[in-house]
């Protein structure tokens, strides 16, 4: 389909900056052009004409650590500490999921997803045969990167369950759906596992991976300042140091590694995590909830880490709004810090599109409004009392804009949302599914205690 967006802003987070009454050109599932309107538009006679005029064309925003199944989980358990939560609620819960219940999870999360203008969800949760959440974000239309978690007492299952996940669905559906290994934590990968999982990744890259197309690696690093405490208490191993310095001990750290949260670091931890090229997912939705900690995020920035920003799973954020997130991380870390200067609206914005693409090892393709690109956009409604008037788009963005003011989207040329309708699942049908899920997962529940 050949479309060109006109009439509105084009915030490009590229060297073209923001261009007012500007014009974007889609061919098939690339950006082929962008620049003004009046320019581009005599040129592309006889294109199917989006009109955006009153609104702002973004990049699609990157969230990067998601667990998408957990939607099902969304104020199951509230307002527990994050080991309380994990082991006495959340575990026992998921025991009784099966992946039809992860794949509803899944579909409701992109959904969601969707419908707040985040195109690409890199989500960690535990592959099933049949249905699974590559499945889900396959019918959703949305791009992402879809992660077995492995455990050490999983550890038969997992090799199985990566192979079928990689040989299955990495650089799918059209290129939108890529894999990647997830050693879940350093306190539930026992460090033997957590290095056999280095060459294990190497081989899935061998067979179905590219330079350019990478099976990752994504995983939770530092969540806690009690992280050392736990992988003792699992593996009687003394972690002396930081989590990230034990992790580099293990050489498994490398520039495709995205880790999760990075709440509790030393300064040395914040050096390796530069030297190694490993890129950060900033939580602090989820974070905050879970009274875990705040990531030093001006700390890495400085040093030179990527650092990108994630909602985590609808069960400890509540829900999917990048939009949120982006405003909380601004705010959190000029209150702490007390400088109204650090994280201006521009990196926040920076964070959650261009550094979220790198993040992921997707940038050559996502991230931000640039010909060669994927056509991943999001057109912004700013005709709103509370979007009025507009001095600054990216501070608009930021400060003011809200999930429900992303009315249409495209992902990989392909619109999946066109003025706040879905069109790619039926949304009524996909929350009568997840109501259905949630009464049967109970009832297993209770049946078991």
């Amino acid at each position: 389909m050949n479309i060109i967006i006109t009439g509105g802003t084009v915030v490009t987070m590229d060297s073209q900056g923001v261009l007012r009454d500007g014009a974007v050109v889609v061919e098939d599932s690339n950006i082929v052009d962008v620049g003004e309107g009046k320019l581009l538009k005599p040129k592309y006679r006889g294109y199917e004409r989006i009109d955006a005029k009153g609104r702002v064309v973004i990049p699609g925003l990157v969230n990067t650590h998601q667990h998408a199944a957990m939607s099902i989980l969304r104020g199951y358990a509230d307002d527990y500490p994050l080991r309380e939560w994990l082991e006495k609620w959340i575990w026992p819960f998921e025991r009784h999921m099966t992946g039809y219940d992860m794949y509803v999870g899944a579909l409701l999360t992109a959904v969601e997803s969707i419908m707040s203008g985040t195109t690409t969800v890199n989500t960690m949760y535990f592959y099933r045969d049949q249905y699974n959440e590559a499945r889900a974000f396959a019918e959703a239309g949305i791009r992402g990167i879809i992660g077995h978690g492995c455990l050490s007492w999983n550890k038969d299952r997992d090799a199985k369950d990566l192979e079928d996940l990689a040989r299955l669905w990495h650089d799918k559906n059209a290129g939108t759906i890529r894999v990647s290994v997830n050693p879940h934590a350093p306190y539930t990968v026992d460090p033997e596992y957590m290095k056999e999982l280095r060459p294990v990744t190497a081989e899935l890259n061998r067979r179905y991976g590219s330079a350019s197309h990478p099976i990752t690696w994504h995983m939770h690093v530092a969540e806690t300042s009690d992280e050392p405490k736990k992988i003792e208490d699992a593996f009687g191993i003394r972690v002396k140091k930081g989590v990230v310095e034990y992790l580099d001990s293990l050489g498994v750290l490398d520039d495709d590694v995205i880790a999760a949260h990075c709440v509790s670091l030393t300064k040395r931890d914040i050096e390796l995590l530069a030297n190694k090229g490993v890129k950060v997912s900033h939580n602090p939705v989820s974070n905050l909830k879970l009274a875990s900690g705040i990531c030093p995020v001006p700390s890495l920035t400085n040093a030179g880490v990527t650092v990108s920003l994630g909602t985590d799973s609808p069960s400890s954020n509540n829900g999917a709004d990048m939009f949120e997130v982006m405003k909380i991380a601004a705010l959190l870390h000029k209150g702490v810090n007390g400088d109204p200067t650090l994280l201006p609206a521009e990196t926040v914005l920076r964070m959650a599109t261009v550094d979220g693409a790198k993040a992921l090892c997707w940038d050559r393709e996502i991230g931000s409004i640039h010909a060669g690109k994927k056509a991943d956009l999001a057109i912004i409604g700013f005709d709103k009392p509370h979007l009025c008037p507009v001095y600054n788009e990216e501070s608009h963005l930021v400060y003011a804009a809200r999930a429900a003011d992303a009315e249409t989207v495209l992902i990989n040329g392909r619109i999946v949302m066109e003025d706040r309708q879905v069109k790619t699942v039926n949304v009524e049908e996909v929350m009568a599914k997840a109501r259905r899920v949630k009464e049967t997962l109970l009832d297993r529940l209770s049946s078991d205690r």
